[in-house]
């Protein structure tokens, strides 16, 4: 199968094409430079640029892969979650290329994707397996048991762990997207100079929180302010990162325990976060498990992970109508 993936959840316009699996080419347009100045996502914004870049970006996607337009033989797009007005683009655009085109056209869900975006590299885990998903907008574990089937074990009950990378970075002055700024700053601070909260929820062991830790990052900000003296930045983002890097890890592992899986999946946009993947290869290998990651370039938002997604659905027979809309938020 020769398929066309695109994605416009958020603030990357992108296209793929997939041959039976195989990335043909991989094309995303970010918007960092139209939100940075705003210090994040200004939904209105994102949805015009992605008007502007769909076109020239499925075009550019097609030309690279080497195979004609009427090779393509299915279409998939991100359906949701993600904001309303972005998804709108990337789906009508699709829909109407397969209608078009009159080859089959599916809707794929966002997380899935990551989810999926690990066999998109040589070395794939069993089914099932945990995956954690940690990004901008989401901080999920799942059981996934099969390509189709993912069973939602925990999630974030406020920010997800990109959004307080951003939320933190904001405290400090930094800029925006924060997450790749903490971490390179956190490579020269010292992570145990700030004693910041690791958040545990006995009702929900596998719940995630991240709000409380902004807010202590906050506190210990106006604390230094007052006392007059230089602002630590460096030990505070790496205390920082080091308390998200503990739960994440934490959790995960918990979850893969409970489940008695021994394969696990890290997928996100934080999943590029240096910290995290060294503090969970250790982790895993410590306690007898394997860990799976996609390449840098596959965790951040791409249409890969879409095209491959789409890919197995199709095969399935999970098509969607013409008549479909998107979704902005999932709710199991």
């Amino acid at each position: 199968m020769i398929i066309l993936g695109i994605e416009t959840s958020c603030d990357e316009t992108a296209a793929a094409v997939l041959q039976d699996g195989r990335v043909l080419s991989n094309v995303v347009a970010s918007q960092i430079a139209v939100h940075s100045e705003y210090g994040g996502i200004v939904p209105e914004l994102a949805s015009r640029h992605h008007l502007q870049a769909i076109e020239p970006v499925v075009n550019a996607a097609i030309e690279e892969s080497g195979v004609q337009r009427q090779g393509i033989q299915a279409v998939a797009a991100t359906q949701g979650p993600g904001l309303i007005g972005s998804l709108v683009v990337g789906f009508s655009f699709a829909k109407a290329f397969a209608m078009a085109s009159n080859v089959p056209f599916t809707g794929v869900n966002h997380i899935h994707a990551h989810l999926m975006s690990v066999f998109l590299e040589q070395e794939v885990p069993s089914f099932p397996f945990i995956g954690l998903i940690v990004s901008g907008g989401h901080t999920s574990l799942y059981l996934v048991k099969n390509h189709l089937s993912m069973e939602l074990l925990g999630h974030t009950r406020d920010d997800a762990a990109g959004e307080a990378f951003d939320k933190v970075a904001k405290i400090l002055g930094l800029p925006y997207p924060g997450g790749p700024v903490i971490g390179e700053l956190a490579e020269h601070g010292n992570e145990t100079a700030f004693a910041y909260p690791r958040t545990r929820m006995p009702d929900a062991p596998l719940d995630f929180s991240f709000s409380g830790l902004k807010t202590a990052v906050m506190l210990s900000v106006r604390g230094c302010e007052s006392s007059g003296g230089p602002m630590p930045v460096a030990d505070i983002a790496a205390s920082f990162q080091r308390a998200v890097v503990d739960v994440l890890v934490e959790k995960t592992l918990l979850a893969a325990q409970s489940c008695k899986v021994s394969d696990i999946v890290l997928c996100g946009g934080v999943a590029a976060n240096k910290r995290l993947r060294t503090a969970m290869v250790d982790a895993v290998r410590v306690n007898g498990m394997r860990l799976f990651m996609p390449s840098s370039g596959f965790c951040t938002d791409n249409a890969a992970m879409v095209a491959v997604a789409g890919m197995h659905q199709i095969e399935a027979g999970m098509t969607a109508s013409m008549e479909a809309d998107v979704f902005s938020k999932i709710y199991n």
